[in-house]
């Protein structure tokens, strides 16, 4: 009788290992598809990282430009004002008196 038992519980526990065996085979094509979403994502946010590393590059060199051309223009201005001192001033009231009447207006 215990022999019967013993070849009952080891069939059961086949049956089970064999259902547990089934129920991960079942598992592996959701596997599949959830890693390869993950990849999917992982690619698009790699993608997205570095377009916005090369949009902050491209900000950066454009900002280096801008930042060139204001010191250019200072510079420019400042040999103006020195070479024309009296012209430089009457452009600074006449700016100047045109800012004040546009502000007072409103």
């Amino acid at each position: 009788m215990a022999a019967k038992k013993d070849s009952a519980a080891s069939a059961k526990a086949d049956q089970a290992a064999q259902k547990a065996h089934e129920a991960i085979e079942n598992v592996k094509p959701a596997d599949d598809v959830v890693r390869r979403a993950a990849n999917a994502a992982h690619e698009g946010v790699d993608r997205a990282a570095d377009y916005a590393t090369h949009a902050a590059e491209s900000l950066s060199e454009r900002g280096q430009q801008i930042k060139h051309k204001e010191e250019e223009w200072v510079e420019k201005v400042n040999q103006y004002v020195q070479k024309n001192p009296v012209t430089s001033l009457g452009i600074a009231v006449a700016g100047g008196f045109l800012i004040s009447r546009i502000l007072s207006n409103r």
